[in-house]
């Protein structure tokens, strides 16, 4: 077989590799984990071909599994293996629950993982038929801004969740619970070295005068409050936040590695298929709890109540919605072959996605509720009540429901109207203000995040501050000294 063509120079000089010699920093006790080689042997295309199945995780696909895995130079994989000693300190945790937990996945390979029978032509688009991009250059020059904008963007998600799920990662009531946070952490940080592999695999110089070494350092340098999306410039405040994260955001981002899997790029369009392999496990680490724990709501023998829930959604959403972009745009990445859906279209989707997500909630929590009813009895129930019925003391109100996706916006077509969570109008700002902040949970309510949004908002309809201006401010947590991720001296700054 001969070498990949999609693989860069740079590539080439560090042939793909077959895992054999000492293990991964972290790992040297488990062996079921990927090892990092002593030597690099170039070897043709070399593919995992082993079943993934997720019997004994959320997931159960069993679709056989073909990727070409690449490493890092060692600098650059030095440098992610720093940060994560210290933005994700509880890696090493997951070997020693992995084989309790997953006893029949395949090993957890840090690494980057190329698909292979991705299309050679571009698959949408004005060039739609033309062979896919090798290279950078080979894209037009706004066409290669914006991937590489999208890999960026992609890469500070990556690392940004880990920070995140990390605040509250023990927190989970369940062994379980906390065993899937730490593998959907292992995996993001294997979606980060995707994103470095790609910015460090190919010359980028006729898009950007940044260096590889130093677009790396700016990602790794970030933490939460300076990310690229807002989602992930959001503390969590329970391990509530790292259930509804999961159910929420990661599924805006199980759309983007969609969209982008027919990407003109063709090594970026390779790097999805693994990717979202692994996203859907992530789906799986938010629904299931959430499953479980509205029926022990419905029992009243649980510690986490609709109404938690509820405010939870209400923290979430319009975050998740903000990540598509604004909703009159998108159509240029279309153009140019980099997606195959605009912002609007693929919010839309992600919308009826959700609602079906919440409904089966409901449908569960009304089971659970009226045990000594059928299921197709407690269907009904469910049924007249989303209508708005009462039934047997059941309200609209006791079920979970998306806010409208107006509410509680700060980008986008819809930011900083004054729309409550059911669409109603508000005309009054302070009322309106009262009203998000009654739908939030409390921890957040009280962050500099939720303070920050009602300053802006008073300022927008006041006329004070224009609405372009609202948009682009954020709290953010500014480093004081050095890009190294040692460097903890940050403090809240307001741009």
């Amino acid at each position: 077989m001969g070498e990949p063509q999609d693989r860069s120079p740079s590539d080439r000089d560090r042939p793909a590799v077959r895992g054999k010699g000492r293990l991964y920093a972290g790992w040297a006790t488990d062996h079921r984990f990927c090892e990092r080689p002593d030597e690099l042997r170039p070897v043709a295309a070399v593919r995992s071909g082993e079943r993934y199945d997720h019997s004994g995780s959320p997931t159960g696909n069993l679709d056989v599994v073909s990727d070409e895995i690449r490493m890092l130079p060692d600098r650059y994989h030095g440098a992610i293996e720093h940060w994560r000693q210290h933005n994700f300190p509880d890696y090493p945790r997951l070997a020693e629950v992995w084989t309790k937990f997953f006893p029949k996945d395949e090993a957890f390979c840090l690494c980057a993982k190329v698909a292979g029978d991705i299309p050679a032509e571009i698959e949408i688009g004005d060039d739609i038929g033309k062979p896919k991009a090798l290279e950078p250059k080979e894209l037009a020059p706004e066409a290669a801004q914006h991937l590489l904008s999208q890999i960026r963007a992609q890469a500070s998600t990556e690392f940004g969740s880990i920070q995140q799920h990390q605040m509250t990662l023990f927190r989970a009531q369940e062994p379980q619970d906390q065993a899937w946070a730490l593998r959907v952490m292992a995996e993001e940080l294997r979606h980060g070295y995707q994103m470095v592999h790609l910015l460090t695999s190919s010359d980028w110089s006729p898009v950007t005068e940044t260096k590889p070494e130093d677009m790396v350092e700016e990602i790794l340098s970030m933490q939460t409050g300076s990310h690229v999306l807002a989602a992930f410039n959001l503390e969590f405040d329970s391990f509530l936040d790292n259930v509804v994260f999961a159910a929420f955001i990661d599924r805006v981002g199980k759309y983007q590695l969609t969209m982008q899997k027919i990407s003109a790029y063709k090594p970026y369009a390779s790097s999805m298929p693994p990717m979202l392999r692994e996203e859907a496990f992530h789906l799986a680490a938010g629904v299931i709890p959430l499953r479980r724990w509205v029926e022990h709501a419905a029992r009243g023998d649980g510690y986490i109540d609709m109404p938690a829930i509820q405010k939870a959604v209400h923290k979430w959403f319009g975050r998740g919605l903000e990540m598509f972009g604004d909703e009159r745009g998108g159509q240029t990445n279309v153009k140019f072959g980099l997606k195959d859906l605009n912002n609007r279209d693929a919010q839309d989707q992600y919308i009826q996605e959700c609602t079906k997500m919440l409904d089966d909630l409901n449908v569960r929590y009304v089971r659970a509720r009226f045990p000594d009813r059928t299921r197709d009895e407690a269907d009904a129930i469910f049924a007249r009540v989303a209508a708005g019925e009462t039934v047997d003391g059941l309200t609209r109100a006791d079920l979970l429901r998306l806010p409208d996706r107006r509410f509680f916006r700060r980008r986008g077509e819809f930011a900083f109207q004054t729309v409550g969570t059911h669409g109603e109008t508000f005309t009054d700002v302070e009322k309106y203000i009262t009203h998000v902040l009654t739908s939030l949970p409390e921890a957040y309510r009280a962050s500099i995040d939720v303070k920050h949004w009602a300053d802006l908002q008073r300022a927008v309809v006041a006329g004070t501050t224009p609405l372009k201006e609202a948009m682009a401010s954020m709290p953010r947590l500014a480093r004081q000294a050095g890009g190294c991720p040692c460097g903890k001296s940050v403090r809240w700054v307001i741009d």
